[in-house]
């Protein structure tokens, strides 16, 4: 286990800081004006992220972001909100009760979940019912329900050349395992670049602070802006990042047990691991985006983590 992982945080504004129009349409969306507004903590958005209660008691979540938080998330925002509207029932995710856009403002009003991030490090409980579900939500979205959405592989491409970058201009203190091995590390990112072919939803971004555990033992799937469409592994080896980040299990031998599962060839596994290694490395050295100072450093703990788990 590392000795300290960084919370995926940013620098939050809350519902009182919404401008009086953005407010005023998403109590037009829920029918009431807004009694109760408490802001949530985690995840990385410098935006809202408010849970809200009507005068006629309904509840919503409510996430809202202008280019004043950060240039990027608005579009991040409408991105979800379009993706989200066309997620299919069977799907465990939130649904969209409305979306408010004025070209500035992008407010998401999605449905109140009851439940709990998991415990991290991971309890083997939580994370045999996240694997399970994740399964669950492959099968259910194999072919994909979505239409529209890019290929894994386009999604991907530039990210997993980081090794390449790294390669081009190695930055101080690189990893003496990935120092010795980085044209061996670029021949195997494209090689997991390649294995990323499949027909399945893709949700891209499977880590605990992005899942929720319901008391009725469902697991529900938050934060949807990078969907695409990609083997069935995928996220279930992006959860094994998040769980080799916190520590206390055998990563390996999951990693074989999901080869087995899906009759994946476990070096495809391994060297799209490789490929995740050298974006977290890579993008670790660029400057903090604006609204979200923990972000680099929370990238850099799962590079870390990841090379440690390829070099052993």
């Amino acid at each position: 286990m590392l000795d300290h992982v960084v919370a995926a945080s940013g620098t939050r504004i809350g519902w009182v800081n919404l401008p009086q129009p953005v407010r005023a349409a998403v109590e037009g969306i829920l029918g009431g004006g807004m009694v109760e507004a408490i802001s949530q903590p985690g995840g990385f958005s410098p935006g809202t992220a408010d849970r809200v209660r009507t005068a006629d008691g309904v509840r919503a979540f409510v996430k809202a972001v202008s280019p004043d938080q950060n240039e990027h998330s608005p579009s991040m925002h409408r991105r979800e909100a379009q993706i989200m509207a066309a997620l299919p029932a069977s799907v465990s995710a939130p649904r969209l009760l409305g979306c408010f856009d004025d070209g500035y403002w992008v407010a998401l009003v999605l449905e109140d979940v009851d439940g709990r991030h998991p415990t991290t490090p991971w309890e083997p409980g939580e994370l045999r019912q996240v694997i399970a579900a994740l399964e669950r939500l492959a099968d259910s979205t194999t072919p994909v329900p979505v239409p529209g959405l890019p290929s894994a592989r386009e999604s991907l491409a530039d990210d997993l050349a980081g090794w390449r970058r790294i390669r081009a201009d190695p930055p101080d203190h690189l990893d003496p395992w990935a120092a010795r091995r980085l044209d061996r590390l670029c021949a195997d990112a494209d090689r997991g670049l390649a294995a990323l072919t499949g027909q399945t939803l893709v949700h891209l971004d499977v880590r605990a602070d992005n899942l929720l555990l319901r008391h009725d033992g469902t697991v529900m799937f938050l934060d949807w802006p990078w969907a695409c469409v990609g083997p069935a592994w995928l996220d279930t080896l992006l959860l094994l990042i998040n769980v080799r980040l916190f520590g206390g299990f055998d990563t390996q031998a999951l990693l074989l047990d999901l080869a087995t599962r899906t009759g994946t060839d476990v070096d495809d596994l391994t060297a799209a691991l490789e490929g995740f290694a050298g974006f977290f490395t890579d993008i670790a050295r660029r400057p903090p985006p604006q609204g979200l100072p923990t972000l680099r450093a929370f990238q850099r703990a799962q590079g870390s983590a990841i090379l440690s788990w390829l070099a052993q």
